[in-house]
């Protein structure tokens, strides 16, 4: 039933009456010829699983007649971490680093709800430092601003708008510039620890807190310029993609895309944490469910977030110096770390206390290091908003040091599954506007 002109072709369908072609690089006309004799006009194209416009190995299968999309598969898998088992075999902090590389474009949301679900199964949510949740609220704000700016920069990008991307790369470059001041790096940081974060502000940090804001505020101002009236960027967005709310609530979609159906449905205010019913914010919503409603919506957030960004400056200006780890040093590890004069590492303070002054405080940082701290046995779930959505975990613990179970619900796992629905009816062209507009990084999606 193949094709004998195409260069390669096969059965793939599970029937075996019915023909379907895999054309590279022959004859095309022929091809659709000895379809259409045969009454079949079912062509399957792949999309992927190369990195370009799927935000990671993602492969999309695109079942097409002519230039309309008949039916969407996703295909996920393709990048084999295995990061939740690895976690099974490092202690309980030293998972930060892990989970901090699954949505590497929001790696301390992860660090977040990770540490919070290690608290609440110790026991000790109520006593993390007021400071240490300030921060921790800081740094998940800055973190939703990089991820938003990047969906927005790379969806711009992959429609041909260079100019979007690369103004929002240099907004959100201006938070890196803060987060690698007070944690050290820029990405993939480990810097929200079990029992609060690793080290307080550097010198002159609330500076650089309120010197970023205006500059963030200016590049989000000028995307607004490039992006809000431009006839053809509405043309490629608007009524493209659409999910209403019964489809989003039947999939289990979160985030901005749930929040574009018209659900103000936001962790931080329906079951706050960090503190987050004490700052003032909005959560923007719309109600036109497509695609350029989920970039205006991460715009506006953006916007919040900057408000809370700002409350955390005044709070931490108003508290001072303080601790930033819960004061039970069975669990404070790494003990109260401070930056040297290089801007990474421990101060010679602080190496000169563990390594010259006590034997007692050397041994217990060994042992806290190489051996962990052991959580009651038990298993709990958290859960916060991310920038893309509801993302969970559900840890489970032996008893041990080392986790017996950790698994992460993704917002951007769930939320793939609405790209059938994305794109069916619709042109093959907007495939890749539905795919920037979901906002997955697959490096979350992936199990």
């Amino acid at each position: 039933m193949n094709n004998p002109t195409a260069q390669a072709t096969g059965a793939f369908t599970e029937d075996p009456d019915v023909p379907e072609y895999n054309v590279y690089g022959a004859d095309w006309s022929e091809t659709v010829e000895e379809a259409v004799r045969l009454g079949q006009q079912r062509i399957v194209m792949n999309m992927g699983p190369q990195h370009p416009s799927t935000h990671g190995v993602l492969r999309v299968m695109l079942e097409i007649e002519g230039e309309t999309v008949t039916e969407t598969r996703a295909g996920i898998g393709y990048l084999h971490t295995g990061i939740e088992k690895n976690m099974e075999y490092r202690t309980w902090t030293q998972g930060v680093t892990f989970c901090t590389r699954m949505d590497y474009v929001a790696s301390m949301a992860q660090e977040l709800v990770y540490c919070l679900g290690i608290e609440k199964l110790l026991g000790i949510t109520d006593d993390i430092p007021e400071r240490a949740s300030i921060l921790r609220v800081l740094m998940s704000e800055l973190t939703r601003i990089g991820s938003h700016l990047v969906a927005i920069g790379t969806g711009g990008n992959e429609l041909g708008a260079t100019t979007i991307m690369t103004t929002s790369f240099i907004g959100r470059e201006e938070t890196f510039k803060v987060i690698e001041m007070i944690t050290g790096l820029r990405t993939n940081n480990a810097y929200i620890r079990p029992g609060g974060v690793a080290q307080g502000l550097p010198e002159g940090g609330i500076k650089a807190i309120r010197d970023m804001i205006p500059q963030v505020r200016l590049r989000l101002d000028e995307l607004v310029a490039l992006q809000m009236e431009n006839p053809i960027l509405k043309g490629r967005l608007k009524n493209v993609a659409v999910v209403d709310l019964p489809s989003a609530m039947s999939l289990g979609i979160t985030g901005p895309i749930l929040r574009a159906t018209g659900l103000p449905y936001d962790l931080r205010k329906s079951d706050p944490y960090c503190g987050y019913e004490t700052y003032d914010f909005q959560v923007p919503t719309s109600t036109d469910a497509d695609a350029w409603a989920r970039m205006v919506l991460r715009m506006e957030e953006c916007y919040e977030s900057l408000k809370i960004v700002e409350q955390c400056a005044d709070r931490l200006e108003a508290l001072g110096d303080g601790p930033v780890m819960v004061a039970d040093k069975k669990i404070a590890w790494p003990a109260q770390l401070s930056i040297g004069g290089d801007g990474q590492g421990n101060s010679p303070e602080h190496i000169r206390h563990i390594m010259g002054e006590s034997m007692e405080a050397l041994i217990h940082h060994f042992k806290l290091v190489t051996e962990g701290f052991d959580v009651p046995a038990g298993q709990v779930y958290q859960a916060t908003e991310g920038p893309k959505g509801l993302l969970g975990v559900h840890l489970v613990s032996d008893g041990g040091a080392k986790p017996w179970r950790a698994h992460f619900r993704d917002p951007g796992f769930n939320n793939l599954q609405a790209l059938s629905l994305m794109c069916e009816g619709g042109q093959v062209a907007d495939v890749v506007v539905a795919i920037a507009s979901i906002d997955m990084v697959l490096g979350g999606v992936d199990r």
